[in-house]
């Protein structure tokens, strides 16, 4: 089993329109009759290849009892986001007033449990509560699709192939196992499940029966002790350091090289306090180990260190915006203020079509980003970068609407 596997979207069931069916909605409308016998076939094969990787012919019977191909998760998948969102507008709704206050209702009524579980797994309790806030508005919205129908649709619907069969074994391998019956094994389009949306894979190497019941219960709408313990051993798993910030806001010397704002590029808190960089106070940066300058909205916006477990975060949902989410709202549940420096909010986000658009112009004036696939990544950062260098821009890799519209002028 890959343990660093985990669903990138595992939050989207909270930042994206709810998937929730009305009395129009008929799971099969968009369903050919042709269609809905080819999964049928698919079913029937695929039973054969459950059952030679251990899978009884009870438990597979049992699980796809009533199972359908479900139009919301070919919907959902095949989806593709229209507009992008700032980072203040995806913070603005993950660290929301509500999201805060519940969360620190939550730090009170389970403070018992989450000393326990930060004693055995040395993970912070308020970052714990922040990932279940995200994840599922602290146990709330846990996703509402029969998880085994959901993984089966994406197996079979051809884009996601592999990784539903992966998937939809391991999760008959945990219906085979007593954690759970197939009924109650609800959860997201994609195989999210449970209080803080894990894959089955991921579950099978992370999850914990913290309550000693013999279950790796992590659905218990009325106790989340095993899904919470379940994240923290999945943080510890990866490395986190107790007691260590996720990050802190810096101020940056005039004279700042913004090459070195890089995630790649670290450095101990002397070094980075040798070239001039500061807490907001005007203090020294604290030891908290190596740590990168993050400027999530350029040159522009506010700017950071990211430590150790802001990388630890990404190993549970690999985005930055949503690691940040997590840190921030870890320390407004504590009582931490927002942000010094205010976002520089206004129009620029680009379309889907128009990052495209960007990454085929980067590749065109010769910055090599691979395919033009919309997801503005490491290598699309580092070829913007060269680009701003090159006309004499601050190179803080930062795409907007301005740098695309230089682009087009330099092309």
């Amino acid at each position: 089993m890959n343990k660093s596997v985990k669903l990138l979207a595992s939050c989207l069931i909270l930042f994206s329109t709810p998937l929730v069916a009305d009395d129009n909605d008929n799971n099969n409308q968009q369903i050919s009759v042709q269609k809905e016998n080819a999964f049928k076939q698919w079913v029937s094969n695929f039973k054969k290849d459950a059952v030679s990787n251990g899978i009884t012919t009870s438990t597979f019977d049992t699980a796809f009892e009533n199972v359908q191909l479900n139009s919301r998760v070919i919907k959902a998948d095949n989806k593709q986001a229209e507009f992008s969102r700032e980072i203040w507008d995806y913070l603005d709704t993950a660290t929301s007033p509500k999201r805060i206050a519940n969360g620190k209702e939550n730090l009170s009524d389970y403070l018992n449990l989450l000393r326990e579980i930060q004693f055995k797994y040395q993970v912070d309790a308020e970052v714990i509560l922040a990932i279940w806030g995200l994840e599922s508005s602290y146990g709330k919205r846990m996703g509402d699709i029969n998880i085994i129908e959901a993984l089966a649709t994406l197996a079979f619907d051809g884009r996601r192939e592999k990784f539903g069969k992966q998937q939809l074994l391991e999760a008959l391998s945990i219906i085979q196992r007593g954690d759970i019956t197939p009924d109650k094994m609800m959860g997201s389009w994609a195989g999210a499940m449970g209080h803080t949306q894990f894959i089955p894979t991921s579950y099978q190497a992370y999850a914990q029966d913290f309550t000693g019941d013999g279950k790796r219960n992590v659905w218990d709408p009325l106790d989340p002790s095993d899904a919470l313990a379940s994240t923290a051993n999945y943080l510890a798993e990866f490395g986190w350091t107790n007691n260590q910030p996720w990050g802190i806001e810096v101020n940056l010397p005039e004279n700042f090289n913004y090459r070195n704002a890089d995630l790649e590029v670290k450095a101990t808190p002397a070094r980075w306090s040798e070239l001039g960089l500061k807490t907001i106070t005007g203090g020294k940066i604290p030891n908290y180990g190596e740590g990168s300058v993050f400027l999530p909205a350029g040159a522009k916006g506010p700017a950071f260190i990211v430590f150790n477990n802001f990388f630890v975060i990404k190993r549970y949902n690999n985005a930055n915006s949503y690691a940040m989410a997590v840190g921030h709202l870890s320390d407004r549940i504590l009582g931490g203020k927002s942000f010094h420096i205010e976002w520089p909010r206004g129009p620029g986000a680009l379309k889907f079509n128009e990052k495209v658009e960007l990454q085929n112009l980067l590749n065109q004036l010769g910055y090599d980003v691979g395919e033009a696939d919309g997801i503005i990544g490491p290598n699309s950062i580092a070829a913007i970068r060269k680009f701003q260098i090159s006309v004499g821009l601050i190179p803080d890799g930062m795409s907007n609407k301005d740098l695309l519209l230089k682009m087009r002028a330099s092309n």
